[in-house]
């Protein structure tokens, strides 16, 4: 599946989008769970809902952040890059579904939560373009990552 050439690659471009992106979910992640926290938003409809995928993305980000690294650091071994790509691929998805129920979490934020949310969502956006942008990077190394309709995508 994968020769010799790819362990070659340099891994720097992709290391930094996904530096990117975990510095986006670190704050995705601190903005949603400090409303747990805000008598006014402790409730908000959605946020539940939206940690039920906050936490596997995080997951995905951090592993696949793993993988870059130890690929940069000279490990060449076929299922650290089938892993960055896989964890890759799975961020996204759960990205998707983070994005959803942040629209749920503005609709129903007290007014004055509002551009708060609207922050969050900002952060949400760069966290997921930069996780959308490594993929990128991964295809354009010749690896086979799934498509928007979450079929691989050769």
């Amino acid at each position: 599946m994968y020769g010799y050439y790819y362990y070659r690659q340099d891994w720097s471009s992709v290391l930094e989008y996904l530096n990117n992106s975990m510095n986006g979910e670190q704050m995705v992640c601190s903005m949603t769970t400090q409303l747990f926290h805000i008598p006014a938003t402790k409730n908000l409809k959605g946020n539940t809902e939206m940690h039920i995928h906050l936490v596997p993305a995080s997951y995905h980000r951090v592993t696949a952040l793993g993988c870059a690294k130890r690929l940069q650091s000279g490990e060449s071994h076929e299922s650290i890059i089938k892993a960055l790509v896989a964890c890759v691929n799975n961020g996204l998805k759960q990205d998707k579904e983070i994005t959803k129920w942040l629209r749920v979490m503005r609709e129903n934020a007290p007014r004055e939560f509002k551009g708060f949310m609207d922050n969050v969502i900002r952060w949400q956006q760069q966290t997921e373009q930069s996780l959308a942008y490594t993929q990128q990077l991964l295809r354009g190394m010749g690896l086979e990552t799934e498509s928007e309709t979450g079929e691989p995508a050769y």
